[in-house]
């Protein structure tokens, strides 16, 4: 080169971001990072074997975030950090010259404590500045490659040459050999070496060891693993290599001769002959007290400083982006409100909803609302006109041609609102007591009572959401005889009740209990629907008007009723005890305890509601050794006789009563003349199928 020296310039790094990151991004801020705004490491990693044409990329992808980084072969790492906003003001208004000088002090201190030597891939690093609008899936980033000025332009002596011009075939030969040899004996590729020439041999080892070779018998090259593609210009990770080697070795090299190592492969064929290598001028930075000045924020694509952003709402499987968006109210309840709430546990419970009508849908709904994502309906009957304005999964084209059959039009509604549920409708009848059984239907019951039986097993919740006390009995025997979670709401024209039956873990049920000063009941010692009933379940529907046999009932009754009940499971899911829960029975603040509630406050038995005065009642009631349907008496003789059993609770309505020795109480009671509940205004004049 003749005349003045040319100063050296460098090709930039280009960021390269994989679809994979921010869906992974997307997933941390909603679980791991909520409103925390500290820098998180991440990593990146480059590639030296591009072919022509191609940029500098510094690829992030999926598994930036893994604490134990998968560097790809052949490629090489990237110390990241990421900042993450909260709001875009916050984006905008963050002190990007901090941030940058921020870490190019880290780079600044292992240089000059040598930590550079140990782990050389600490030269290379990266900020990565964002705000994620996880509602439209839209994200704005800004990466910077921080890179510490030299005091002085660092300038070529001569042109590049490429590696040809330097050594010879055989040479070049042995370099990829004793390369390939130094690579391999690390954990993962090493960006930056020395290549040490002698007359008979080459070798190539860590920076660490520059002083064990003489500079008088041997030719030193700084190497590194470099990315770029251009004939006359090395890559972005030289420019912190360059201050390291100005302050530790520009006092005992002349120049600097630095090996731009390129390894490319091309139809099966290795070929590292376009590495280059430049001999330059790098001036002493030894008496350097401050750390210098940091440049290397990213140019965005009409090549201003300034932040990108990309939309992926569009190029993102719909039913992905739903999945997200239902579960992002969910997740943001534990950033402030509920950061134990146990979301997984509430997604993963099976939910089975015996009766597919007002209460079914509305029930339906809240628990998709909440995140379950396993919802089964049950029900044998056909969407009527009337059921539409009531009923919040039918439309008036279900009804038309005979209707169509409501379990299957419930699930069909719930994977039109989200595709992500897994919703099943089943048309079936539910066997009842009092409602006897003819030899012809003998069989065609017993496939009904087998199927809903495999139903029971095969699902954690059973919501009770039917229109008569008789239809609730069957799954209440076989839910108990399962141990399986039990939410019954029933709905009166101005009342309705919403409760969870006791979990019984099989023993006799308790008569007695003493109260403790909390007031409070086990939850496997609590009664079911049927546990404050003195006589067994018959046929309710025998000798009725039409107003009678429907549900007749204020219209807001069902959403209130519904709302409560899947509360309810969930806030049963979230207890510490899950369904052995004990219930408060002091409706008093002051009662209030750990033991008694969950995350969401307390867990009740029963929520008694009277409309026409708009109040509330919390009672809860001891399970009932004499109970038709829960006590320990009726689930062995189910467990042991099975469909035998039912048989006699269908044909014959006295049958319950006898094996459960509620015929002689009764007449106990009677004789002691004490069967009053005159006084009990409230629970006289409440009436609920």
């Amino acid at each position: 080169m003749s005349g003045q020296q040319k100063k050296l310039q460098f090709a930039p790094f280009s960021s390269f971001l994989d679809a994979g990151f921010w869906h992974k991004l997307s997933e941390n801020k909603l679980n791991v990072y909520g409103l925390d705004e500290s820098p998180k490491l991440i990593n990146g990693f480059y590639y030296n074997g591009d072919p022509v044409g191609l940029p500098c990329r510094l690829n992030i992808e999926y598994s930036a975030f893994d604490k134990v980084p998968q560097v790809p072969s052949r490629y090489f790492r990237s110390h990241g950090v990421l900042h993450n906003m909260n709001t875009i003001d916050k984006f905008k208004e963050c002190d990007h010259k901090e941030l940058l000088e921020n870490v190019g002090k880290k780079v600044w201190e292992d240089i000059v404590s040598k930590k550079i030597e140990e782990n050389p891939s600490l030269l290379s690093r990266f900020l990565l500045l964002t705000f994620a609008d996880l509602k439209k899936y839209i994200y704005y980033y800004w990466f910077a490659f921080p890179c510490l000025c030299m005091p002085e332009d660092v300038t070529m002596v001569t042109d590049p040459v490429i590696l040809p011009e330097r050594l010879n075939s055989q040479q070049i030969s042995e370099l990829i050999t004793e390369y390939d040899k130094f690579q391999s004996a690390s954990t993962e590729f090493v960006g930056y070496f020395i290549i040490v020439q002698s007359k008979d041999r080459i070798v190539v080892d860590h920076l660490k060891n520059v002083e064990s070779y003489s500079k008088d018998t041997c030719k030193i090259y700084f190497g590194f693993a470099d990315p770029c593609t251009l004939d006359s210009n090395p890559g972005w990770p030289l420019r912190n290599y360059l201050l390291y080697i100005s302050y530790h070795w520009g006092d005992k090299f002349k120049n600097a001769e630095i090996l731009c190592f390129r390894d490319r492969s091309k139809d099966g064929i290795r070929d590292i002959s376009h590495s280059i290598i430049l001999t330059l001028n790098v001036s002493s930075t030894k008496t350097l007290t401050e750390c210098p000045k940091s440049v290397g924020w990213e140019k965005n694509e009409r090549q201003k400083l300034g932040p990108r952003v990309v939309n992926l709402s569009s190029s993102m499987d719909p039913v992905r982006l739903s999945e997200s968006a239902v579960d992002l109210n969910l997740k943001l309840m534990r950033w402030r409100l509920l950061p134990e709430l146990d979301l997984e546990k509430v997604a993963g419970t099976k939910c089975l909803l015996l009766g597919a009508g007002t209460l079914g849908c509305n029930v339906a709904r809240c628990l998709m609302g909440w995140g379950v994502r396993h919802i089964t309906l049950i029900d044998n009957g056909r969407i009527s006109y009337s059921n539409p304005v009531r009923q919040s999964l039918f439309q008036f084209e279900d009804c038309l041609n005979g209707g169509k059959p409501k379990a299957e039009a419930a699930a069909e509604a719930l994977k039109k609102i989200f595709p992500g549920v897994t919703a099943t409708g089943i048309s079936l009848s539910i066997p009842m007591p009092g409602h006897s059984v003819s030899d012809g239907s003998l069989e065609m019951i017993k496939n009904e009572v087998q199927q809903l039986d495999e139903l029971v097993q095969s699902h954690d919740a059973l919501f009770l959401l039917l229109d008569t006390r008789e239809s609730r009995w069957l799954p209440t025997v076989m839910a108990a005889a399962y141990q399986k979670i039990v939410i019954c709401a029933a709905l009166g024209f101005d009342t309705f009740l919403v409760m969870r039956h006791g979990f019984h873990t099989g023993e006799d049920n308790p008569v007695k209990i003493a109260f403790s000063s909390t007031m409070s009941i086990p939850g496997d010692q609590l009664g079911c629907y049927f546990c404050n009933d003195v006589v067994a379940p018959g046929n309710s529907t025998k000798d009725r008007t039409l107003d009678q046999q429907c549900t007749v009932s204020r219209p807001g009754m069902s959403y209130l009723a519904s709302a409560l009940a899947g509360e309810l499971l969930v806030s049963v899911i979230q207890h510490p005890l899950g369904p052995k829960a004990p219930a408060d029975t002091s409706a008093k603040d002051e009662h209030l305890s750990q033991e008694l509630s969950c995350n969401l406050g307390i867990v009740p038995h029963q929520i008694r509601c009277f409309l026409s005065r708009f109040h509330q009642l919390l009672p809860a009631s001891m399970a009932f050794d004499k109970c038709t349907a829960c006590s320990k008496i009726v689930i062995d003789a189910y467990k042991k006789e099975g469909f035998d059993f039912l048989l006699k609770a269908f044909n014959d309505p006295a049958y319950l009563e006898n094996l459960t020795g509620l015929t002689q109480m009764h007449q106990e009671t009677l004789d002691a003349e004490v069967w009053d509940y005159s006084d009990d205004e409230e629970c006289s004049s409440m009436e609920i199928t």
